[in-house]
């Protein structure tokens, strides 16, 4: 029987014996570096691990109104016509799932769509598929429909949910819309058991604090990730919407 401290002992024995090139004539110097590179980037690991792990005993917050959206046609390429309503309560497509939601910064007083948002539903796009196993996901924005759609057909954005706030103030109330209409991101989680109402799990936005500004959320998409692998990493580098 491997007691547990065994086991750790194990495990440290495994991750300091590991290494993951095999070219001739390292320069130690360079393997010593990129050993304790490899340790920060374990301590990292288990940090986010700690993180999430907190993220998922949140307990549950208040229940929310069931907000009033406008969606077009699921088909992109059909048109803006006929526009439904849907509620909040009506996007979870079946019990047991939590929803998430990507405010998309763009109508009111932002008149074009963000670019880094666009960067970021773009990667959602592609994944949409696979989060479709697991949750419901959604993209609203403050714009109205026919602009939002607009947009979402010049990007190819075919497997997204896509909806208009329009009149409700859903965005303001999780803060991602100000009182003179200036748009921002945000993610939101929402759950709901059998047919109880909607409650509010979690949100973050960009800015964590006056001082940490379009961070909080680089964990959605890998561009800044794969940035940072390199010597110049992210720079002052800012996504566009054409290049």
């Amino acid at each position: 029987m491997v007691t547990n401290q065994a086991a750790t002992s194990v495990v440290v024995a495994q991750e300091a014996a590991m290494h993951h090139t095999h070219p001739t004539e390292e320069p130690a110097a360079y393997v010593d570096a990129r050993e304790e590179l490899r340790q920060a980037e374990i301590e990292l690991m288990r940090h986010r691990e700690r993180v999430a792990d907190l993220r998922r005993r949140l307990p549950l917050g208040p229940a929310v109104d069931d907000y009033v959206f406008e969606e077009g046609p699921a088909d992109l390429r059909a048109g803006d016509a006929p526009a439904a309503t849907v509620r909040l309560s009506e996007l979870f497509t079946r019990p047991g799932r939590d929803l998430v939601v990507y405010h998309f910064m763009y109508g009111k007083r932002q008149t074009e769509a963000c670019p880094m948002c666009t960067m970021w539903i773009d990667g959602f796009n592609g994944v949409a598929h696979h989060l479709a196993q697991q949750v419901d996901f959604a993209i609203v924005a403050a714009a109205d429909l026919p602009a939002l759609r607009a947009h979402a057909r010049s990007r190819q954005w075919t497997n997204l949910r896509l909806l208009s706030a329009g009149s409700s103030t859903f965005k303001y109330d999780f803060d991602s819309e100000d009182a003179e209409g200036n748009q921002d991101s945000t993610v939101s989680v929402f759950t709901r058991d059998s047919d109880g109402p909607v409650r509010h799990f979690y949100s973050v936005h960009p800015r964590l604090s006056d001082a940490i500004d379009q961070r909080g959320i680089d964990l959605l998409s890998p561009v800044w990730h794969i940035l940072d692998l390199t010597r110049r990493g992210r720079d002052d580098w800012f996504p566009a919407l054409n290049y």
